[in-house]
């Protein structure tokens, strides 16, 4: 945990003690304490606990990082009620005004100290017990998603066959350390969109700078959520969205040429409707961190070389390949079964000639169908077309493809790169946009922050990101690092699959 997560773990908690003061001075004098105590953080809590008669150790768990803002704003609620604050909106003010509440009871003439006892003769109504336990419900479900675990579901197969479709998955928010929201004034249970009136969820008026507690770094091969760096703008219609990203449609309506794309978007908003989005409410992806920070990462014949070794598929990861067999009989149950394989699916096996066939198959059914000598030959298909403008950095210096990409540095917090014309196109979104310094070039010379300088120090740690489905995912490879304030969360478990049923062999099984 930084110096700086300390910082504003106690910060919040002071605040939570201080706001009260000015008006618990006045309540303290009403209930016959001294004044003076009001000032005094965490004490003042002390003595509002000893006032309403309230469990001691309540007072202790107030230290609980997070969960003890909560805890100290419980203490509030339960000492108000001690000056016949019951009603509902009566509690609602006491926790949202920042302490205005307290200096209306603390001063004006009619609100008195009832004390302990008249509080344990009063009875909520049914309806006041239910909308209170449906209160609570909301804030400890946002609590436990923005801070411990989230639920989250396979939208697409670009994690196939790792993920599936409509795999339902915990991930962990622990695993790298929580995330604060950017955004904290939201709607709740809702991303970044309210149902049916297609508005934001969330409003701008607060916004938290990137903060991370109890920070742990990804590593690599760990299946990763997090928010999709390209989605800071999109073109706020279905078909647009993060599957087909704003840059991109600007790269294709301008030939290649973003900003004539760009100004293409801009002149039409009937069309390309825009919307801006902070990160923390920017699409949710799901890949597998591939390189991290420092590392340098190759692609060549679809193999991965990190720091140039070679990296082994993950075993359920597939792509298309290309087999000649020996002219065997192929069985539909001992494809299922054995390879994994729908030889009635046209989107995993198709004829490709006499005893010739196209098959997208995983990596581990791939190395059993040699092993065992099904396969006389298997080539993987690769995507030889040259990509320029199509993959990271859409550029016409580095012809990369899916398949043959690279070398690539990941940036490295606190790592030093010389700017050069050739390099400048790769690093370019991650000074000027992700880490937010003004960025010119001039020729073969660069500015930044108004100052001629070729060094720029990296202030974040970068990942590189990739679905198992090498065919299939549009990943780094197409947008480029994933930056530390983008990471949510571990993806950790299965705990629910369905596909025209529950898929049962998948249930409580851990992502690896």
């Amino acid at each position: 945990m930084s110096s700086t997560d300390v910082f504003y773990l106690i910060l919040i908690a002071l605040l939570t003690n201080l706001l009260p003061a000015i008006g618990l001075y006045g309540m303290f004098k009403k209930a016959g304490e001294a004044g003076w105590k009001a000032f005094l953080p965490f004490y003042n809590l002390w003595v509002m606990m000893g006032i309403a008669q309230r469990p001691k150790y309540w007072f202790f768990l107030q230290f609980i990082p997070i969960v003890g803002w909560f805890i100290a704003l419980g203490i509030l609620i339960e000492f108000v009620k001690t000056y016949g604050k019951f009603k509902f909106y009566e509690h609602v003010l006491t926790v949202c005004t920042a302490g205005l509440y307290f200096i209306y009871i603390g001063y004006n003439k009619t609100d008195k100290f009832i004390g302990p006892q008249a509080v344990k003769k009063y009875k909520k109504s049914a309806t006041r017990e239910w909308i209170d336990a449906g209160v609570f419900a909301v804030v400890a479900a946002t609590i436990i998603r923005t801070f411990v675990f989230e639920a989250y579901t396979i939208p697409t197969g670009s994690m196939e066959k790792t993920l599936l479709i409509n795999d339902f998955l915990f991930v962990s928010k622990f695993s790298y350390g929580p995330r604060i929201p950017n955004t904290p004034l939201a709607f709740p249970f809702v991303h970044h969109t309210l149902p049916l009136t297609n508005t934001k969820s969330y409003v701008e008026w607060i916004k938290i700078p990137y903060t991370r507690w109890f920070p742990s770094p990804v590593h690599r091969n760990d299946v990763v959520v997090f928010n999709f760096p390209a989605g800071d703008t999109v073109i706020n219609k279905d078909e647009f969205q993060s599957a087909d990203p704003y840059y991109d449609v600007c790269r294709r309506l301008g030939n290649g040429n973003i900003d004539v794309g760009r100004q293409i978007v801009l002149n039409d908003p009937d069309d390309y409707p825009l919307v801006i989005r902070p990160v923390d409410k920017r699409e949710n992806y799901i890949k597998r961190c591939i390189a991290i920070a420092g590392d340098t990462l190759q692609i060549k014949d679809q193999v991965v070389y990190i720091n140039g070794r070679a990296v082994s598929f993950p075993p359920h990861s597939e792509t298309y390949y290309y087999i000649e067999t020996g002219g065997q009989q192929l069985d539909e149950t001992v494809m299922k079964e054995e390879y994994n394989l729908d030889i009635n699916n046209t989107d995993e096996f198709q004829q490709a000639g006499t005893n010739k066939y196209r098959m997208l198959l995983t990596y581990n059914a791939k190395e059993k169908m040699q092993k065992n000598g099904l396969a006389k030959t298997i080539v993987p298909e690769m995507d030889t077309a040259l990509a320029t403008n199509k993959v990271f950095p859409w550029d016409n210096i580095h012809r990369w493809t899916v398949d043959e990409f690279g070398p690539i540095w990941v940036p490295k917090k606190g790592a030093t790169l010389t700017l050069t014309p050739e390099n400048y196109p790769i690093y370019e979104r991650a000074i000027r946009t992700y880490e937010h310094n003004a960025l010119e070039r001039k020729g073969n010379q660069f500015v930044i922050n108004g100052k001629e300088t070729d060094q720029y120090t990296f202030k974040m740690d970068y990942y590189w990101m990739m679905g198992d489905n090498r065919h299939g995912s549009q990943d780094s490879r197409y947008w480029g690092f994933v930056p530390e304030d983008h990471v949510v969360g571990e993806a950790s478990m299965i705990w629910m699959s369905w596909d025209k049923g529950i898929r049962w062999n998948r249930l409580f099984t851990k992502i690896k």
